[in-house]
């Protein structure tokens, strides 16, 4: 079983910066890809950013040139440093881990961690 627990959200007025970190527990292969998605009140589940165990990355339009997707691979640790922050990136931000272990794929969330950017 596999475990991700976000920390890093909190308010911050808009122009600023907020630093996301998700350290999975239990056992992670060593080929995944690590992402993070955003949830905003009465909207759907949104990819942000993804990253896999070889660095390649992949950002969603809105947060391009903004956010930036890191990751620390002898920890399985995956960072999301957002800059420039906007009203409009208010929202729960998810941890997400996918990996194949015994021919199976496997997706696992964390619970979220709330951003709230102020005028």
């Amino acid at each position: 079983q596999v475990k991700l627990v976000e920390t890093g959200g909190g308010l911050v007025q808009a122009g600023g910066s907020l630093r996301l970190s998700c350290p999975p527990l239990g056992f992670i292969d060593d080929n995944n890809v690590m992402g993070w998605y955003r949830q905003a009140p009465g909207k759907q589940r949104a990819l942000v950013a993804t990253i896999t165990s070889d660095g390649i990355t992949n950002y969603a339009d809105s947060v391009k040139g903004r956010f930036t997707i890191s990751r620390e691979n002898a920890k399985n640790t995956v960072y999301l440093q957002m800059n420039s922050l906007k009203p409009e990136d208010t929202a729960v931000y998810l941890c997400s881990l996918d990996q194949r272990l015994r021919a199976t794929n496997w997706k696992y969330w964390g619970q979220g961690t709330q951003v709230t950017v102020s005028f």
